[in-house]
């Protein structure tokens, strides 16, 4: 799963990205609004946390502009500001969540995985149902078959993450390319070796593909 991160203090952005990198999430990381608005247009992110008083563009005024072009990639604020003005603010121009500077790592954990289950999963539960009795955890990013745990490599993880957060919907080899693999070149083959991968400590079906539109998973 790829998170934004926006925040102009460089240790304090150091020490939250390398937290949630511990927690096996992939993060981008942005010292100002401009160059947090461009990445988002860019790539795909789950999540974005975004601190408010930053260079350029305020973290108010990323957010208005992404709900204006209908993005509603959900959005957690970090600040250190606590008027009920600045916070109404927030939550009239389409955050979903705060954490109030100082705080916990746990707490923002917590916030994260809260958003993961009502945005990603069904009925805001952390498993989801796939076919054949496959069980996907959109908290830990694991797949199950019967409580059982299906070994799968980071790479593996983050293509089963973008086709099962896509709810139904083909995704494109394209889109593959930037979500999973950063945008960066890669053969149409080296996907479909990873797509077998999944396939072969799954099941063929678990994965369908259709010519010219691309993969899906079935929820």
């Amino acid at each position: 799963m790829r998170l934004l991160l926006l925040e102009d203090d460089f240790e304090y952005r150091q020490t939250i990205k390398e937290y949630l990198e511990s927690l096996k999430y992939s993060v981008d990381d942005f010292d100002n609004g401009e160059d947090a608005l461009n990445a988002i247009y860019e790539r795909s992110y789950q999540i974005l946390i975004l601190d408010i008083r930053v260079p350029k563009l305020s973290g108010y005024e990323l957010v208005k502009q992404l709900r204006q072009n209908n993005n509603n990639t959900p959005v957690i604020y970090i600040t250190s500001l606590t008027d009920i003005n600045n916070l109404s603010l927030g939550y009239e121009l389409g955050c979903n969540d705060y954490v109030k500077k100082p705080f916990s790592p746990k707490e923002l954990r917590y916030r994260l995985e809260q958003l993961i289950k009502l945005f990603y999963s069904q009925n805001n539960q952390e498993l989801i149902d796939l076919k054949n009795g496959f069980q996907y955890n959109v908290v830990n990013n694991e797949l199950l078959k019967e409580t059982q745990l299906i070994n799968l490599t980071k790479k593996e993880k983050d293509l089963l993450f973008c086709l099962i957060s896509h709810k139904n919907q083909f995704v494109s080899i394209e889109q593959l390319r930037i979500e999973v693999w950063d945008d960066k070149y890669v053969n149409e083959s080296d996907i479909r070796i990873s797509i077998k991968k999944i396939r072969d400590k799954t099941r063929k079906d678990l994965i369908i593909n259709q010519r010219g539109l691309g993969y899906k998973i079935d929820r």
